[in-house]
């Protein structure tokens, strides 16, 4: 069992064996219940993980000038993506 105290401003400090088990890194959240006269920490993302790993995916494609645009108006961008879809079809057909 692990015992720890609490700080003057109500920390508490996660045993290093239990936040690496749970593979928390500075900047997770926690959610906090009381069940019973306990308290339960879970721990709970916030933003979803996938979401992240498609941003990074996003921002690679930029810096890599995989990307249409600027465009002055949504016409002109409806237009490019139509024009775009019209080369891709005639490419595989």
């Amino acid at each position: 069992m692990n015992v720890v105290k609490i700080g003057t401003s109500r920390q508490v400090v996660i045993p290093k064996k239990i936040h690496d088990q749970l593979k928390l890194v500075p900047g997770d959240y926690l959610e906090v219940e009381l069940v019973n006269g306990k308290v339960i920490f879970s721990p709970k993302a916030l933003v979803n993980k996938h979401i992240k790993q498609r941003l990074e995916e996003g921002l690679e494609d930029i810096r890599q000038g995989r990307t249409y645009g600027p465009f002055d108006s949504a016409d002109e961008m409806l237009h490019s993506l139509h024009k775009s879809l019209k080369s891709k079809k005639s490419q595989c057909g």
